[in-house]
């Protein structure tokens, strides 16, 4: 099965879902959705946000991250691995 990249229009919001989207990230909902920024003290979150925010209105988020707007998708490394007793006979590819 081919592995499958991060599509910038994910509806799911873990971690890199927004990467077109960096202004959800503003979003405290989203957030708390997220485990590794959720866990984040309100000393690290609070100026990060600041600095996102910032960075959007002034189009420098944008200009810093032009590549990224060109891709329809991104390979950030997940993967999901499924373990079960395979019942079929045939070998599981590597």
């Amino acid at each position: 099965m081919p592995l499958r990249r991060a599509d910038w229009d994910f509806t799911d919001g873990f971690l890199t879902a927004f990467w077109r989207r960096p202004e959800q990230y503003l979003d405290p909902a989203v957030r708390q959705a997220s485990s590794s920024l959720a866990v984040q003290p309100a000393e690290v979150m609070e100026p990060a946000m600041d600095r996102q925010r910032e960075d959007l209105a002034t189009g420098e988020w944008e200009r810093r991250h032009a590549g990224l707007l060109a891709e329809d998708a991104v390979d950030y490394g997940y993967r999901l691995l499924i373990a079960g007793e395979d019942l079929s006979g045939v070998p599981a590819p590597c």
